[in-house]
């Protein structure tokens, strides 16, 4: 009976310690950061990262406009350049909302993507469909890691208490997914399937 009565004991401690634990876990709703954290270094960081990639855009995407085959795909990017160059105000706004001056630290990631797309221009036919084909591709690349760059900043934005900044972020995240499914939508609609077609005709023409 002594044992029963102990163990009721213990079992009531060890609810009233979880009880405990539990009224102690942090409120979803979180106040800004004061700057100082890792968490806010960190996302700094993230910022002055992603600030580089999208100025680099500006530049390479008049290339990537001027290299395309069809109207369409260069009406496409001639928006996108559009875009980038507002992602860049907003990002100069989020920096002065984050009480910090703007400053560029170079992307190796979107380094890299932009000289892919350069070696598809190189490597394929002036004025073929294959050429819009890569450079569809190598745009869409860059969409996904823009994409899952400002989605993960958003993110930390809210956790920090900084709706403000969120929100800025989440307006050109919401750009970057619309300038990727748009992409598709020219690449299905006949630039894919032009592009296949080329590679059969020179197929046929080495068999004669």
């Amino acid at each position: 009976m002594a044992n029963a009565k102990g163990a009721k004991k213990t079992a009531n401690k060890s609810n009233n310690k979880t009880a405990g634990k539990d009224s102690k876990r942090p409120s979803l709703k979180r106040e800004p950061v004061e700057g100082n954290s890792q968490l806010d270094k960190f996302f700094h960081d993230s910022l002055k990262d992603i600030y580089w990639a999208e100025k680099q855009l500006t530049k390479a995407l008049p290339k990537m406009q001027d290299a395309a085959t069809t109207e369409e795909l260069q009406n496409a990017i001639e928006e996108h350049i559009t875009q980038t160059e507002e992602h860049v105000s907003r990002l100069e706004q989020v920096f002065e909302l984050m009480g910090k001056k703007p400053q560029a630290k170079k992307c190796d990631a979107m380094e890299g993507l932009i000289k892919e797309g350069e070696s598809i221009v190189e490597e394929t036919e002036d004025g073929s469909m294959t050429r819009d084909v890569g450079i569809i591709m190598a745009a869409q690349k860059v969409e996904h890691y823009e994409i899952a760059t400002y989605g993960g900043l958003v993110s930390l934005a809210r956790t920090m208490g900084r709706d403000d900044v969120a929100e800025l972020l989440a307006a050109t995240l919401e750009e970057e997914k619309q300038t990727d499914a748009g992409l598709t939508e020219i690449a299905e609609n006949d630039i894919n399937w032009e592009a296949e077609q080329e590679g059969g005709e020179e197929s046929e023409e080495e068999e004669e």
